[in-house]
C-alpha cells in the first residue's frame, strides 16, 4: 500500500485536458481522454488515505468529498439541485452471535451451527426478530411468465420459511434455450429470489449452498454475512441466508424427503412446492444503525433545443469494502484499486474533457454508492432519478477496468439486448477495435453491476467490459497479449482481497482506450436522431419506465 504524493494530488487538482490534435478515429465529436489525470485520480482513490472507501465508513465520506470537489473543478453542473450529492438512506445490520435458527422435524430438533452450517441476516430493520413458521421447499423459487414457469403455483407462502435452490432450471434437449440455455438469467440470482419471496410475503428465505451451484465456496457467504450488511431502509426479509447442502440433506431426510429427488422434480414445470412438515423457530438479534450514503451526480447539458431534454448516463461505483479494524492484521485495508477506483477515475477523466465539448443530448456522470452491498446506490437512483427515466437514452457502466495494456477487442456483453450493440460495433470499428465475441454468461455477470438497475427500469444499459486480448496470428502480438491475458485472468486472485492495490507500473493505455470507447459510444448515442431501443422479445424490454 502507498501514500499518494503531494505532486500527484496537485496533478489531479491542476491538470487541464489538452485538446487533442487528432480525434479518435470515427468519433469526431468526442474529445480525447488523457492518461495523466486518469492515473492521478486512480492512485488517489486507491490510496490508504481513503481506507478502502467503505460503505458507512470514514473512507467512503472522503471518496464522496473528493468526487464532488473534482466534479466542481472540472466544470460539471450539480445534478441534485445545487448539490452533487444524492442521498441514499439505508440500514446497516450486523447479525449477533446470540442469533439462532432451529427446526422441529420428524420428532426431533435440529439446530444448525451459525457460521458453520447456516448463515443469515435480517433486512427488516428491526433489532430483534422472532417468529415460528412452517418450512416449504419451493424448488428454484422462480415465477417467470415469459418462461411459463411458476414454482409458487397453488401455494400461499405468507408467513412461511422458504428453502430453495440457486440458479435457474437447466436447459434440456427439447428446450436448449430455456432460461438462457447455459447462461444464467436474473431469476437464477440470489437477489431475485430474496425479492420474489418478499413480494409474496414469506417470513424468510434460506438458499441451498453448493460450491458448484453458487460458483464460490461456503467461505464467501459465511465471511460476507459475518460483517455488517446494508439494505435500503424499510425493505428486506426478516431472515435471508444460506444453508450448507449437507445440513439441508439431513433436514429433508428427517422430513421423509430426499434432497436429490426433490431437485429432480424441481426441473419440470409441473413441480409444486413441498411442505416439509417442519417448523422453524427463528431468533435473530442484530446491531442496527441508520446510514446515509451518497451518489455523486454531475451534468453536462446538451446543446440541442429539444434533445437536451434527454440524457445519456455514464456510471461507475465509488465504494469498495473499506477497512477492517481487527487488530493484528498486517494489512486491513481493502483498497479496491481495480474494483472500482479504476471506473471512478475514468469517469472523472471522461467528464473533464466532455465539459469542453457538449453533445446534443445531456450527459450525466453518476458515481453510485454501495454497489458492493447489492447495487444499492444505483437502485436508489432509479427509485428517485434526477433525470426522468423515460428520457434517459442509456446507461454505460464501467467497473474493474483494463490495467494491463492495449487491446484489439472490447467487451460489450449485454449490449446485444438492444440497439446499443449496433452503435457499439460502429464505434469499435471506427477506433480499429473488434467487439469481443459473445460467450455464455455462466455467472450472471450482466445482473451484478450497477447498469442492471437501469435495465430493470427500462433503460438500455450494459457494462463496458475489460479488454479481451486476442491475437492476429503474429508471434509478437500473440505473445504480448497472451501475457496480458494472464495478468487479467490472474486478477481473480486479488478480487475482493486486500491485494487489489494500485501499482504505478501498470500500463494504463488499455484503461484509457476503454474509457475512450465508452465516451465515444456515449457521444454516438447522445448525438443520434433517436434513442436506443430494446430488441423485440427481450424480457427487459417489457419493463415500463
Amino acid at each position: 500500500m502507498r501514500r499518494v504524493s503531494a505532486l500527484a494530488i496537485g496533478l489531479v487538482l491542476a491538470s487541464q485536458p489538452a485538446l487533442a490534435q487528432k480525434r479518435a478515429a470515427g468519433a469526431a465529436t468526442a474529445p480525447v481522454v488523457a492518461e495523466a489525470p486518469l492515473r492521478a485520480h486512480l492512485s488517489f482513490l486507491a490510496d490508504d488515505m481513503l481506507e478502502g472507501r467503505g460503505t458507512g465508513q470514514r473512507g467512503g465520506e472522503l471518496a464522496v468529498r473528493y468526487l464532488e470537489t473534482q466534479a466542481a473543478a472540472i466544470g460539471l453542473l450539480p445534478g441534485v439541485g445545487k448539490a452533487y450529492r444524492q442521498s441514499v438512506k439505508m440500514v446497516g445490520t450486523k447479525t449477533l452471535s446470540t442469533s439462532a435458527v432451529s427446526f422441529d422435524v420428524g420428532g426431533k430438533t435440529m439446530s444448525p451451527q451459525l457460521g458453520k452450517e447456516i448463515v443469515f441476516n435480517n433486512a427488516s430493520g428491526k433489532s430483534k426478530v422472532r417468529f415460528d413458521a412452517p418450512v416449504l421447499f419451493v424448488g428454484y423459487g422462480i415465477s417467470a411468465d415469459d418462461e411459463n414457469w411458476d414454482d409458487y403455483k397453488g401455494v400461499d407462502v405468507t408467513g412461511k420459511l422458504l428453502i430453495m435452490m440457486v440458479n435457474d432450471p437447466k436447459p434440456t434437449a427439447a428446450e436448449p434455450n430455456r432460461f438462457g440455455g447455459k447462461s444464467l438469467t436474473y431469476p437464477g440470482r440470489w437477489m431475485y429470489k430474496y425479492e420474489e419471496a418478499l413480494r409474496r410475503g414469506a417470513a424468510g428465505v434460506l438458499l441451498i449452498h453448493t460450491t458448484e451451484s453458487a460458483s464460490y465456496p461456503w467461505s464467501v457467504p459465511a465471511n460476507g454475512m459475518s460483517k455488517e450488511q446494508f439494505h435500503l431502509a424499510g425493505e428486506g426479509n426478516a431472515l435471508q441466508g444460506w444453508l450448507q447442502e449437507e445440513t439441508v440433506r439431513a433436514l429433508f431426510a428427517a422430513a421423509g424427503q430426499d434432497l436429490d429427488a426433490l431437485r429432480a422434480k424441481a426441473e419440470v414445470r409441473r413441480f409444486k412446492a413441498v411442505d416439509l412438515k417442519a417448523r422453524a423457530t427463528v431468533a435473530v438479534d442484530s446491531a442496527i444503525r441508520p446510514v446515509e450514503q451518497f451518489n455523486v451526480v454531475g451534468i453536462v447539458p446538451g446543446t440541442d433545443a429539444k434533445l437536451k431534454e434527454q440524457a445519456v448516463i455514464y456510471s461507475a461505483h465509488w465504494d469498495h469494502l473499506g477497512i477492517d479494524s481487527a487488530e493484528g492484521k498486517p494489512d486491513h485495508i481493502w483498497n479496491g484499486a481495480v474494483d472500482n477506483a479504476s471506473g471512478s477515475a475514468a469517469l472523472l477523466t471522461m467528464a473533464q474533457v466532455a465539459v469542453r465539448q457538449p453533445a446534443r443530448r445531456t450527459q450525466i456522470f453518476l458515481w453510485p454508492c454501495a454497489e458492493e452491498q447489492g447495487l444499492i446506490g444505483s437502485l436508489g437512483y432509479v427509485r428517485d432519478p434526477v433525470w426522468p427515466l423515460a428520457k434517459t437514452a442509456a446507461d454505460l457502466n464501467l467497473d474493474s477496468m483494463n490495467f494491463v495494456g492495449l487491446t484489439r477487442d472490447i467487451g460489450v456483453a449485454g449490449a446485444e439486448r438492444s440497439s446499443l450493440h449496433a452503435s457499439a460495433a460502429k464505434v469499435a470499428k471506427a477506433m480499429g477495435l473488434r467487439l469481443a465475441p459473445p460467450i455464455s454468461d455462466l455467472g450472471g455477470a450482466y445482473f451484478r453491476a450497477d447498469h442492471f438497475n437501469f435495465a430493470k427500469a427500462g433503460v438500455p444499459a450494459f457494462n463496458v467490459g475489460s479488454a479481451v486480448f486476442s491475437g492476429d496470428g503474429s508471434f509478437e502480438f500473440d505473445h504480448e497479449h497472451g501475457a496480458s491475458n494472464a495478468k487479467m485472468v490472474g486478477f481473480k486472485d486479488h478480487y475482493h482481497q486486500v491485494s487489489d492495490e494500485y501499482n504505478p507500473a501498470w500500463d494504463l493505455r488499455g484503461m484509457v482506450q476503454q474509457a475512450q470507447f465508452t465516451l465515444n459510444l456515449g457521444y454516438e448515442v447522445a448525438n443520434a436522431a433517436t434513442m436506443p431501443t430494446w430488441n423485440k422479445g427481450d424480457p427487459l424490454g417489457k419493463v415500463k419506465r
